[in-house]
């Protein structure tokens, strides 16, 4: 079972939907337990392959260190997020009983690391990151670009890690137990707003 909270308005459940969720951000803090018992947490690249998740410390960055394989981990994907005032809400002006909320997009991934220092795989893994972001360029940059000697250097800095996959959890809490008057004050509140990260949550908003 999830321990993520999901109220039945917001769960999403489409793995396709997810996927592309997850592969969108394509990026994640990944939540282990320290050896002082306290949590610690590295922000990640991610690309996920079936029931994996492929990932890359810095070398330098200790945290590696301290998983060992086969320990749990959690990863949390945010999307879009934003602040909703209920001076947006036409209920307001109905009756006044209405209070602030955040409106959000996450994911949460848990499963068990490993791991990786191999230089085969750390390759694929570097290509396989690198793959997921230049696509979308019309000038992609590849690996094999850069000087081979260059490569081998920058792959020695970095530690693989993988996470096989046993339970997702995703949610959008994007106003879907108000009204729909309540809602287009919503949308219209966030268009109207100077700050561009309100205005892609009013079209995410549209979307749902």
């Amino acid at each position: 079972m999830s321990a993520m909270y999901r109220p039945p308005f917001t769960g999403v459940d489409d793995d396709a939907e997810i996927r592309s969720f997850v592969a969108e951000v394509a990026a994640g803090e990944v939540v282990t337990s320290g050896h002082d018992g306290f949590p610690r947490s590295t922000r990640l690249p991610l690309v996920w392959r079936e029931d994996l998740l492929i990932a890359h410390f810095a070398r330098a960055n200790d945290h590696w260190r301290e998983i060992a394989d086969g320990s749990p981990v959690l990863v949390i994907v945010g999307g879009i997020e934003g602040y909703v005032s209920p001076s947006w809400y036409a209920s307001k002006r109905e009756h006044g009983r209405v209070v602030p909320t955040w409106n959000y997009e996450s994911a949460q991934i848990r499963g068990r690391a490993r791991v990786i220092e191999d230089p085969d795989w750390l390759r694929g893994a570097v290509t396989a990151l690198t793959e997921a972001h230049e696509r979308r360029r019309p000038d992609s940059w590849e690996v094999s670009d850069a000087p081979e000697r260059f490569v081998e250097g920058q792959l020695r800095g970095i530690v693989g890690l993988e996470i096989r996959i046993e339970d997702v959890a995703a949610k959008a809490k994007l106003s879907q137990n108000r009204s729909a008057a309540d809602r287009q004050g919503v949308v219209e509140g966030l268009d109207a707003s100077d700050d561009p990260r309100d205005q892609i949550l009013a079209e995410r908003m549209r979307r749902v």
